[in-house]
């Protein structure tokens, strides 16, 4: 049964899907369109040399937006001693207006072109770092300079309010 549903969701990828495809499930892909009723010589992949995945893909900028924060170190050494101004994106995975947020935040982050990092910290595996800025609500943005807080809002921001606070933060 689990053979038939892997079949047919292969079998109604689109050619663009199948393109961009790891390599090792592209491979999975190639062979799966061959049927055990024809010989191995018959079968056709449908991806051949010519069509074959690149392996690595160009990137737009090679400086990352925003990165998570992985332990109290990482947070000391990404955001604290950061020359950048740095935004700091309190959330968790439950929340539905992070969700929202974080997009559009990470959008207006962007917009400065590595004027200002963006450092995510999920609550529930941070609680420490919640705890030690206050966080009581999320989402929870807070803006720090050198180290110190500069500025902090609670819950969702539209697009303009969020490119005036990243604005406002760089210009301090």
């Amino acid at each position: 049964m689990a053979h038939r549903l892997l079949a047919r969701r292969i079998w109604t990828l689109s050619a663009k899907e199948i393109r961009c495809l790891p390599a090792s499930s592209a491979a999975l892909v190639s062979t799966s369109y061959s049927t055990s009723l024809q010989p191995s010589s018959a079968r056709v992949s449908f991806l051949s040399r010519s069509h074959a995945l690149p392996h690595s893909l160009p990137h737009a900028s090679s400086r990352q937006v925003s990165f998570n924060v992985q332990d109290n170190e990482d947070f000391t050494e990404r955001v604290i001693k950061s020359q950048l101004p740095v935004l700091i994106d309190f959330h968790a995975q439950w929340c539905g207006p992070c969700k929202i947020l974080g997009p559009r935040l990470e959008k207006a982050v962007a917009k400065q072109n590595g004027r200002v990092a963006m450092a995510k910290v999920d609550i529930d595996d941070h609680t420490d770092l919640a705890i030690e800025y206050g966080v009581s609500a999320v989402p929870t943005v807070i803006a720090m300079r050198g180290g110190d807080v500069v500025d902090h809002f609670v819950g969702i921001k539209d697009d303009d309010e969020l490119d005036s606070f990243v604005s406002k933060i760089i210009g301090k």
